[in-house]
């Protein structure tokens, strides 16, 4: 077995020049890295030699008008960034009064997420611990599922098209997704429309929709009824698309379960099919490498348990 300080790399590397490195690559460049580190350019050129002499590996691939990381440097970047966002939770793991759950959870999620059930475990947790705080980050389902594997959020709420073994995922909640048009649609308020009669209507879409995407099934459900190919109107957030869609730019896919409020309200008409609509699972992601603050294991506990104890038919919402 070999132990720590007979391991003449971990001492002999100058932890500081990660840091430079990973600066670097996030800011894509090492002028803008510079400015973000307040230091001069050569310094920071100087600090990425002495870490590729220190590897023996070339770890950037740098010309005039580009720049991009070698395969060594995209090993030792993911690897950085883990070993960062490990070190950043340093304070909250070491501080924390074992008597009383203190400590804060990051969630990332994706847009518009309505869940019941994930908004009673954080009202029964705030009223458990109310000392915990936390913060929830809006963004795309790959950023999601990237800052999960980077330890930059305890936890994620977010599509996902397949299973990474990397990852702990479980179905948090499944809905489904239904058309719609806005008030100044010709179909608007009509009743018994057809599935042809939104042959060659324009649309709008998710990002997410492109094949092989988490929401292709969405996308299946917009060409069943031979909408436009093209759609006039995109975004990967969920509010903007339900904007797109109440302007008029097209027919859009929308949760049905989250609509609903604003068919009653007049602002969404729902459009066929009516039925055979695409199911999509929300999942609840964390990172199995992470070690857990005494907040952030109550809470993936609180989630876990109620998954568990909750049959998934009452956590699909239709």
């Amino acid at each position: 077995m070999i132990h720590p300080y007979e391991e003449r790399f971990i001492w002999r590397l100058d932890w500081n020049l990660l840091r430079t490195f990973t600066v670097v690559v996030k800011q894509g460049g090492i002028t803008r890295a510079a400015e973000f580190l307040a230091v001069s350019q050569p310094t920071v050129s100087s600090a990425l030699k002495r870490l590729e002499d220190t590897l023996k590996k070339r770890l950037l691939d740098r010309r005039p008008g580009h720049f991009a990381l070698t395969p060594a440097g995209e090993t030792l970047y993911r690897e950085s960034c883990l070993l960062f966002g490990s070190i950043s939770r340093l304070p909250g793991l070491i501080a924390v009064a074992e008597s009383v759950v203190t400590g804060h959870v990051g969630i990332a999620m994706t847009s518009h997420v309505v869940c019941p059930h994930f908004d009673e475990v954080l009202a029964q947790l705030n009223r458990a611990y109310p000392e915990v705080t936390y913060s929830i980050s809006i963004t795309d389902s790959a950023e999601v599922l990237s800052r999960i594997r980077q330890n930059q959020a305890t936890v994620g709420l977010c599509l996902m098209r397949e299973e990474d073994p990397q990852l702990d995922s479980r179905v948090l909640f499944r809905e489904f997704f239904g058309l719609f048009c806005g008030p100044g649609h010709s179909l608007f308020g009509k009743r018994d429309i057809t599935p042809e009669a939104l042959s060659g209507q324009p649309s709008v879409s998710f990002q997410t929709e492109i094949e092989n995407g988490p929401l292709y099934r969405v996308r299946q459900l917009r060409e069943r009824v031979n909408l436009q190919a093209e759609p006039r109107g995109i975004s990967a957030n969920l509010p903007e698309v339900r904007r797109m869609i109440v302007s008029g730019l097209g027919i859009g896919a929308l949760p049905v379960h989250i609509a609903r409020l604003e068919v009653n309200s007049g602002l969404l008409w729902p459009l066929p099919p009516r039925e055979d609509l695409p199911p999509i699972d929300i999942h609840f992601v964390l990172n199995p490498r992470r070690s857990f603050n005494p907040a952030e294991s109550a809470f993936v506990a609180t989630i876990h348990e109620m998954i568990a104890a909750t049959p998934f038919e009452e956590r699909t919402y239709s």
